[in-house]
């Protein structure tokens, strides 16, 4: 709480109390205020005066005041507070918010096991600054420019600083696996603790477990589900992933993720505002609770003024409230960009359905015994059967079965891609879509045509020379002409063709060659692609693909080994091996 004093003002001029009242006991409508004639609201100066009489002095909370010198129409009795006069540190702190470039450049964390390009470290440093003022902040950054890096960063710093509490980061289903993974590479020394899936800890079990942890990743279904215990922990902080989740403050996820009580709260999202300023109340409520109002005067103060006539003012005065706790960077930005490589590989962890679960046990059960009685050829046709069979598996139930049933809510890798391709075609960007298989190609190109009510072209081996070149042509049209996504069988459409129009490539299902994969995403990482090309790897968690995944990365960055075609170096595989390939883990599972 901060200690501050009242006072009236007309237009630039301060009134003390005794002005106040000679100009109310006029009476009279045009006054002369220091020698310029001025036109009084007798009923708002008796309001002033009145209001002043009672209450020279006052308390106000630091946020609040920070608020109203950024632009907030405070409102006391019947009176709003146009203007703050601050001093000391408070001044100093308005300062650096309403300049981001002031705040202090920190050096990465010692134990922090990765490099922090100059606009990650910039990033970093501005959740560090505005995490000790204790305020929100909302890392904004577009797709692919390391929101998670420089997450992880500022975790790893509060842990050398002496933070002993953990920090509760809430994301999508699909990116849990993500978090893990990335937490692991950049921020090993952190105790990490997954609450995920129907074995998952609760009450005091879960307390116990949180308070031995870093860092709790949880999903947005169960923060409202297990909110009772969640809430229950002390916990240093709470990160939302995806926050665009929270865009309606009427869900119970958004509800719950405003009642944790945490000393910081940190929102990452590339899509701050997704459909209209209204977001950004829930987004803002969330960060600094009640810094933009209720949500009834946001919506008479800001959201129908901007959102139905146009009001320059208020979308101004919006901006200038909302803009010191929201950094958002842009890959077009020319700053951004040549901190950039060319290339930027992702991978997109994603889990099983329990539908795909049962699939993958049922296939591993019905083989796995013939192989370990099966020689030679034999044994490597079965290899490859399995292999083949378990991919199908992990693609989609509906692949493995060739019944042409539904698509939708069956598979994690589906899931996943439409959330990729959702913050895709929000940026205005193509996408190109390998896959080893023509069915799930098929598969692939009605369900986006009937999500998207759009052309998908789709190219593989039975396509003929001409209308390949007409697809060829159509995808690279400029701007936002031509179709949008590009499916594309790995065998047709790994080598030869251009395609610089995408500059985001998706290996839905891997070849398991490097080689092979960076022919592929070659198509439009080449000469004429003028944008940063973005390659999202999908890798199912705790199956065969996670586990190839990591012996390729051993192979390929270890030895330095050139692995042999296709699969086929698989089939060598001991019994032994092959079964701990194979085998299905625990946190394969989503929700």
């Amino acid at each position: 709480m901060v200690a501050c004093d009242y006072a009236a003002a007309i237009g630039n001029e301060e009134l003390d109390l005794q002005e106040l009242k000679t100009l109310a006991e006029l009476k009279a409508p045009l006054v002369k205020v220091r020698g310029q004639w001025t036109q009084i609201d007798h009923k708002a100066l008796l309001n002033a005066l009145h209001f002043l009489e009672k209450n020279p002095t006052g308390e106000l909370s630091a946020r609040e005041l920070l608020g109203t010198a950024l632009g907030a129409e405070k409102k006391e009795d019947a009176h709003f507070i146009r203007s703050v006069e601050i001093e000391g540190w408070l001044q100093e702190l308005l300062e650096k918010l309403s300049n981001q470039g002031q705040f202090e450049l920190l050096p990465p964390p010692g134990h922090f096991q990765g490099t922090l390009r100059a606009y990650q470290e910039r990033g970093f440093s501005w959740l560090s600054f505005l995490r000790k003022w204790g305020l929100g902040a909302c890392l904004a950054d577009d797709m692919g420019l390391g929101k998670t890096i420089q997450t992880l960063a500022l975790l790893q710093r509060e842990r050398e600083l002496g933070e002993k509490r953990a920090v509760l980061l809430i994301c999508p289903t699909s990116v849990v696996n993500n978090w893990r993974k990335e937490a692991e590479r950049f921020t090993p020394d952190l105790a990490v603790l997954i609450h995920h899936g129907g074995d998952r800890m609760k009450t005091a079990d879960f307390r116990k477990a949180a308070n031995a942890s870093a860092l709790v990743i949880s999903s947005y279904g169960l923060l409202q589900r297990d909110l009772e215990f969640l809430s229950k922990v002390p916990w240093a902080g709470i990160i939302l992933d995806e926050a665009q989740n929270i865009k309606n403050p009427e869900t119970k996820q958004s509800k719950a993720a405003r009642t944790i009580k945490a000393d910081y709260r940190i929102a990452l999202t590339g899509t701050p505002v997704e459909n209209h300023v209204g977001d950004l109340w829930a987004l803002m409520d969330f960060l600094n609770p009640g810094f933009l109002g209720t949500q009834h005067f946001f919506r008479q103060n800001f959201y129908l003024p901007i959102q139905w006539y146009g009001d320059s003012e208020a979308s101004t005065r919006l901006k200038s409230l909302t803009g010191p706790f929201i950094l958002r960077r842009m890959k077009t930005d020319k700053t951004i960009i040549s901190d950039l490589p060319d290339k930027i590989e992702m991978k997109e962890y994603c889990t099983l359905t329990k539908e795909q679960a049962s699939l993958y046990k049922a296939v591993v059960d019905e083989l796995q015994e013939k192989i370990e009685g099966a020689e030679g050829i034999d044994r490597r046709g079965l290899v490859l059967a399995l292999l083949v069979k378990l991919k199908q598996v992990c693609n989609h139930p509906a692949h493995f079965l060739g019944d042409n049933s539904a698509i939708e809510h069956r598979s994690g890798k589906i899931k996943r891609l439409t959330e990729l391709l959702c913050d895709i075609r929000e940026a205005g960007e193509k996408t190109l879509l390998f896959t080893q298989f023509t069915q799930m190609g098929t598969m692939l190109q009605h369900y986006l045509q009937d999500l998207y009510g759009e052309e998908v072209l789709f190219l593989h081996g039975g396509v003929t020379k001409k209308r390949r070149d007409e697809m060829v042509e159509s995808f690279q049209q400029e701007g936002n002409n031509g179709p949008a996504i590009f499916i594309l069988s790995l065998k047709a459409g790994g080598t030869g063709l251009n395609l610089t129009g995408a500059n985001h490539v998706v290996h839905f299902d891997r070849w398991w060659n490097p080689a092979v994969e960076n022919q592929a995403t070659d198509r439009a990482f080449r000469i004429g692609q003028h944008k940063n090309v973005e390659v999202h790897k999908f890798i199912t968690t705790g199956t065969l693909e996670e586990r190839i995944d990591e012996m390729i990365e051993k192979k390929t960055t270890v030895a330095g080994q050139v692995l042999g075609t296709g699969e086929q170096w698989l089939t060598e595989l001991s019994n032994n091996d092959l079964r701990n390939l194979i085998m299905l883990s625990q946190d394969a599972i989503g929700e």
